[in-house]
């Protein structure tokens, strides 16, 4: 499968720790770089056939990005580097999606959700990691949790999409911004009764994914990965010490 490796972004206090790091993907965390990181297991995976990169132009003479078959330009926003990444790729084949912020990230974790993106096909697919399996590894890493009836899941490192079905995410998104300070938007949007059940974690991931492609106009798949490491990534400065104690553990 292709990956992409968004790898864009603004200079930060986690960029601002490593001398000339044009944004946290360069950030040096226990000797590398967050994005050489991420790049070396997709590299090894055996399911991966290209990575492309979406870096600053300032970055593209990194030798990190030696690794990688493709370098492309980021953008101002995320969707305008998602945009930059997926550009010319075949609109009905299955891309992998990566952040560049994944200092744990393994080829198992890889390898495994490609396999589940392929075998989904979905015209997008969410990464996500389910508590117990977080948990049972790494209790001391924070996360934003979705109470589901099924249990408790956040954000993973990695969507799967089909390149044409961008424009249709981008509307959506858009959309959800405007909404999103407004319960009434929102339930125009979900529904209330969507947003209730949701409310009282009674919310199932199959009614959850059908009227997230009712709204966006294209299949949506949750794909939930079975490796912790999958989902922990560095969003804060205090991140980056947490990452490099269990760096640390793992090597010791």
């Amino acid at each position: 499968m292709r990956c992409i490796v968004l790898a864009g972004g603004p200079h930060d206090a986690i960029a601002a720790t490593t001398p000339n790091a044009p944004n946290k993907a360069f950030a040096l965390v226990g000797g590398l770089t967050l994005l050489e990181r991420t790049l070396v297991p997709l590299r090894s995976a055996t399911g991966v056939s290209t990575i492309r990169v979406v870096a600053p132009p300032s970055a593209h003479a990194s030798p990190v990005l030696a690794i990688a078959d493709e370098i492309v330009p980021d953008g101002e926003k995320i969707r305008d580097s998602l945009r930059s990444g997926l550009a010319g790729l075949p609109p009905d084949e299955v891309v992998a999606v990566w952040t560049s912020d994944l200092p744990l990230l393994s080829v198992a974790a890889v390898d495994d959700f490609i396999r589940r993106a392929r075998e989904t096909d979905a015209d997008i697919g969410y990464g996500c990691l389910e508590y117990g399996v977080h948990v049972q590894r790494f209790p001391e890493v924070p996360h934003t949790w979705a109470r589901m009836r099924e249990g408790r899941y956040c954000g993973g490192g990695a969507i799967a999409i089909k390149p044409r079905a961008l424009p249709l995410l981008d509307d959506f998104i858009e959309r959800l911004g405007a909404a999103r300070k407004s319960p009434l938007r929102l339930a125009g949007l979900f529904g209330w009764g969507l947003l209730l059940r949701y409310a009282f974690g009674q919310l199932t991931i199959a009614s959850a994914q059908t009227r997230a492609s009712e709204i966006v106009g294209a299949s949506v798949r949750a794909i939930p990965s079975p490796f912790a490491e999958f989902a922990v990534n560095v969003d804060r400065l205090s991140d980056v010490a947490l990452a490099e104690r269990l760096l640390a553990s793992a090597n010791a």
